[in-house]
């Protein structure tokens, strides 16, 4: 698997023509548009749901992050959800720099409604967008829509409807639900495409809904049809500067892959994702990850004009570990934001780190708000236990740094996870200690008591014995 292909290069020249997304002016051709779904695809995962305060003070978060969309929300699925999206518009519709807040709905009249509703704050400053889809895969429209996929009908109504949201001062995205997947529906997807661009639509987004798209599947790749589906697009509606975006999820853990190279192999300007990876099943593609990706590797994907982003990238640790704590728990060893991500605990990554701090690292943690930590367990060395002892002030001399590191390993010798630096400490203080006892006998019989202690006692190792007649012990 890698991230660029040999059809990369025929899509260079042509690709790098879309002038913004919402109301934040793309700082260059290169631009990729990040479009964060947490608080409605991310909110759809079991166990991952947020009150409202927690709902508004992520977008404020986002905000910060400085992101272009903001997917607030389902407005139609009740009364709260409504809540949301539409406090969020208003956040967003009055503030002077701010995401565009999108809302989803389905292809009902009374859902249009209530989302163009819902949206109505953010539409005069022009953060308003409507987005809705409809299932292309067989499989998918079949269990979604029974008897009713019948093609022209579905083809009419998307165009009805963008139209309608588009007549309301919304920006329009439409999604085909299931795209990956759409085997002989290429035709029909083409005529859906084309009836959202006729009515207005400015964004069509070309989901992995079911995370099971590869690249080896070659010309059935969905990276392969969205470039034949762009070409078609371009070539009959020239005037039309239509964004196309990528939403991929992970269950094949192919989602940061597919992704990037739906940008880096295809005509994408748009990546939709959420903050550790969280959604549908095993997750949507996680934004922190493709936002360093193409931060690392932008240029040398595309040189003429580089890929970047608008991400406040030193706001990202902040966000990643907003979700961590009020929607679902982070694994440590989760990429870029996890806990173990830029920490290091066996002897050698230590030694080197030490020596320079991104020796082990793909880029510096630093610039997302991280920074680089170390725990001592079974595999460290005496360097990394004398960091810690001089880091708090105390003193560990070469020489001594290796007994030093055994002996604490020693004390906490069933820890195999590692310890913690107030526990490292606990076990140098005992390393320092006048008097340690290493063995200690005490008995008694008849009129007599004794005991004896073996151990070290100030700079002199040996045993030590007393013994007493009478009553007391």
């Amino acid at each position: 698997m890698t991230f660029f292909g040999e059809t990369r290069g025929i899509h260079q020249n042509r690709a790098h023509r879309y002038l913004r997304i919402g109301k934040r002016d793309m700082a260059s051709e290169g631009h990729i548009a990040i479009f964060d779904t947490t608080l409605r695809d991310g909110q759809q995962c079991p166990g991952a749901g947020m009150s409202l305060e927690n709902n508004l003070r992520y977008a404020e978060l986002a905000a910060e992050v400085k992101l272009d969309v903001v997917e607030a929300g389902f407005p139609s699925a009740s009364k709260l959800d409504f809540e949301i999206v539409h406090r969020i518009a208003e956040m967003y519709g009055s503030a002077t720099d701010a995401p565009t807040v999108a809302g989803l709905c389905q292809l009902r009249d009374e859902q249009i409604d209530r989302t163009i509703e819902s949206l109505e704050p953010a539409r005069a400053a022009g953060r308003a967008r409507l987005h809705t889809y409809v299932p292309v895969a067989p499989e998918l429209m079949k269990a979604s829509l029974g008897d009713k996929a019948d093609k022209a009908t579905i083809t009419r109504n998307v165009g009805e409807f963008v139209a309608r949201a588009v007549a309301a001062g919304l920006e329009v995205e439409f999604s085909p639900e299931g795209y990956s997947r759409m085997g002989e529906n290429f035709d029909f997807v083409t005529d859906l495409i084309r009836a959202a661009v006729e009515s207005g639509a400015r964004v069509i987004n070309c989901p992995d809904t079911i995370g099971g798209a590869c690249e080896a599947e070659g010309e059935d790749y969905f990276v392969a049809k969205l470039r034949k589906h762009a070409e078609i697009i371009r070539s009959e509606y020239p005037e039309k500067k239509i964004i196309w975006s990528a939403h991929c999820h992970n269950d094949f853990g192919l989602a940061v892959a597919n992704s990037v190279n739906a940008v880096f192999d295809g005509p994408c300007r748009q990546i939709e994702g959420c903050f550790n990876g969280i959604g549908e099943r095993a997750g949507n593609v996680a934004l922190e990850s493709v936002i360093m990706v193409i931060k690392s590797f932008g240029e040398k994907a595309c040189p003429e004009t580089p890929f970047t982003t608008g991400v406040d990238i030193s706001k990202l640790q902040t966000i990643c570990d907003f979700v961590g704590t009020h929607m679902l728990k982070r694994q440590p060893h989760w990429p870029v934001s996890g806990d173990n991500a830029a920490r290091h605990s066996s002897g050698g990554h230590t030694n080197a780190v030490l020596s320079n701090p991104l020796a082990y690292q793909p880029f510096d943690p630093r610039e997302i708000g991280k920074d680089i930590s170390f725990l001592f367990g079974p595999l460290s060395g005496g360097n990394h236990a004398k960091s810690i002892i001089e880091a708090a002030g105390y003193r560990c001399d070469d020489s001594e740094k290796a007994e030093v590191a055994q002996f604490i390993k020693d004390v906490y010798r069933e820890r195999r996870k590692g310890i913690t630096d107030e526990e490292l400490l606990k076990g140098y203080f005992l390393y320092r200690s006048p008097i340690r006892a290493e063995r200690f006998d005490y008995g008694r019989s008849a009129n007599k008591s004794s005991f004896v202690i073996e151990g070290s006692f100030f700079d002199k190792k040996g045993v030590v014995e007393e013994s007493t007649e009478g009553n007391n012990s």
